[in-house]
């Protein structure tokens, strides 16, 4: 009887897990349906205001504002706070994706449209589909994460390719090294794959390479 009410108790929990989880997309889905053309940033959440880092991506967001792109975050600091921060200075939908961790999240003040996820596949979904051009400032494996998965969608024809940027070359030219040298050299990719993302380190061109992409 014990055994079989444990059993029963684990269903139950799954079940609702899964309400949670279809509430999570809906809630997404109506929250962001009118938020084309939007920007995804991704990025450390360790920089702060006055960092190289932080100014780069705050000027970066407003740059991509003014040009008529609304401007996609996780909703916490460091980088989301600054593209955040641009964004909503320039008057744009600047959207904070939210996320709750062990050691709590804190959201961003700057984001004017706002969610909260418990579950980071649900999170992911609404980086992707909403968004025209991923931009990824220097960070650590969570940026990581979120650059070779769009990565591996686009490789694998799961998503329509879209830009997909490095921002900064002197950060992110020993990880291309790494990928031409081991993975395109022992055959683990094809030498197209190498198309799907660019590396600039201009706000400018960024911006015009986006557009060539993007009706706006």
């Amino acid at each position: 009887m014990e055994k079989q009410y444990l059993l029963d108790e684990i269903t139950l929990k799954n079940t609702w897990r899964l309400f949670h989880i279809m509430a999570e997309f809906v809630e997404g889905f109506e929250t962001l349906s009118d938020v084309h053309p939007a920007v995804s940033f991704f990025g450390s959440s360790r920089c702060k205001e006055g960092d190289l880092l932080y100014t780069r991506t705050y000027n970066l967001a407003k740059l991509l504002a003014r040009n008529g792109f609304n401007i996609i975050t996780g909703g916490g600091g460091g980088v989301m706070e600054a593209a955040n921060r641009g964004a909503k200075e320039e008057g744009v939908k600047s959207v904070g994706i939210n996320i709750e961790l062990p050691l709590e999240q804190i959201p961003n003040p700057y984001s004017n449209v706002r969610l909260h996820y418990r579950y980071f596949f649900v999170r992911k979904v609404m980086f992707v589909k909403y968004a025209v051009a991923y931009i990824v400032m220097p960070g650590g494996f969570g940026t990581l994460d979120e650059c070779f998965e769009a990565i591996t969608l686009i490789q694998t024809k799961k998503i329509k390719p879209f830009p997909l940027i490095l921002v900064d070359s002197s950060y992110w030219n020993s990880v291309i090294e790494w990928i031409k040298g081991t993975l395109l050299k022992n055959n683990m990719i094809s030498k197209e794959d190498l198309d799907i993302f660019r590396v600039f380190d201009e706000p400018e061109e960024i911006v015009q390479y986006i557009k060539r992409f993007v009706i706006l």
